[in-house]
């Protein structure tokens, strides 16, 4: 079933700035973990916690009227730290990627939340996070069914993967439109600023369409496409705008497709599951699908542990490799369901 909706995400800002930051930040909508407290089992009373106190079977409930804040976070090639201008914990503070539990409720529906752990400079805890990676209901008992403790900074590298999904009409070298599930490595696709292109890796995988993994869909005519373009929520959008109505001081930027929600012409798919692909260049392009110019697969140092070790061997910096769009890129930052509209209304009869 296809309900539009809004992002999840707090409203952190009401203003646009452009990220030009050499290492990549990323803010996540994060509840305290005395926020989600067991209600029945062997840590009753406890706040969820790190993995080495988590008991599976335990029953969690959201605390009433918890809300989120925002974790800017900076990510290292293997460090996390916390970013200027966090809501929560020390600027500089390291950040620990500890697990990632499933839980499980009632009515056998399950939402994965990742637990990150923030720590003083002697190594000892000083705050635990938990991001869910689909929404929490207030007053829904949540038992833990699973536990895993490696794939922590996977999860969190998927979320900011951007990704077309199955169906999406990608405009080749020679003109013509194939469905990304056709494409191979090898493949020349039209790319904006070079040209022809050959594509060096195409991802695929299926995950339930819900939370940070609903896919945006920017219907027909939003920005005069001929057909519905449905990409993943960070999937940046290459806008050129003949007056400067982002306050962007530039014409060209790229704009990521959950921040142009309106609940009109552009929403967001939730429930199901949803076929995700990414596609790789030597450069980080801007490629046309179903007739919109959005990005190629960024690769930074956030990204890069979702790739296979054969195609992470060949990057020797990965925010050296994918670093130059960033100087156009709007920050995260919401826009209001009006100003989108006007956005979209603005380029679409410009």
């Amino acid at each position: 079933m296809m309900n539009p909706m809004h992002t999840d995400l707090p409203d952190l800002e009401n203003s646009l700035t452009l990220n030009s930051g050499a290492v990549p930040t990323q803010n996540l909508p994060v509840y305290l973990a005395e926020d989600f407290r067991v209600i029945n089992g062997a840590n009753f009373g406890d706040p969820i916690s790190h993995a080495d106190e988590i008991e599976l079977d335990d029953t969690y409930q959201l605390e009433n009227n918890a809300e989120r804040a925002r974790l800017a976070i900076n990510v290292h090639d293997n460090a996390i730290t916390i970013a200027e201008g966090s809501d929560l914990g020390v600027v500089g503070a390291d950040v620990h990627l500890d697990c990632v539990v499933t839980l499980m409720a009632p009515d056998g529906a399950t939402v994965e939340v990742l637990i990150l752990v923030e720590t003083d400079d002697r190594g000892m805890i000083e705050a635990t996070y938990m991001l869910p990676l689909a929404p929490l209901l207030e007053k829904q008992d949540y038992s833990a069914v699973t536990l895993d403790r490696e794939n922590a900074r996977t999860r969190l590298a998927e979320v900011a993967c951007v990704s077309f999904t199955r169906r999406t009409l990608i405009t080749m070298a020679n003109g013509l439109q194939k469905p990304i599930e056709q494409l191979n490595v090898g493949d020349r696709v039209l790319t904006r600023d070079h040209g022809p292109r050959e594509v060096r890796w195409i991802g695929h995988q299926t995950v339930r369409a819900t939370g940070s993994f609903a896919p945006i869909i920017i219907k027909k005519g939003a920005l005069n496409n001929e057909n519905d373009l449905t990409v993943s929520p960070n999937h940046r959008i290459f806008i050129y705008q003949r007056k400067d109505r982002l306050r962007a001081d530039r014409a060209e930027v790229l704009v990521k497709a959950k921040l142009l929600v309106n609940g009109v012409n552009v929403v967001q798919s939730d429930g199901g599951f949803v076929e995700y692909y990414q596609l790789l260049f030597d450069n980080h392009e801007i490629i046309y699908a179903e007739g919109i110019a959005a990005e190629s697969m960024f690769v930074d140092t956030q990204v890069k542990p979702y790739l296979p070790a054969d195609v992470q061997a060949r990057l020797s910096s990965s925010v050296e490799f994918h670093e130059p769009t960033r100087g156009f890129e709007l920050s995260e930052m919401l826009i209001e369901p009006e100003d989108a509209a006007k956005l979209l209304r603005s380029v679409a009869t410009s």
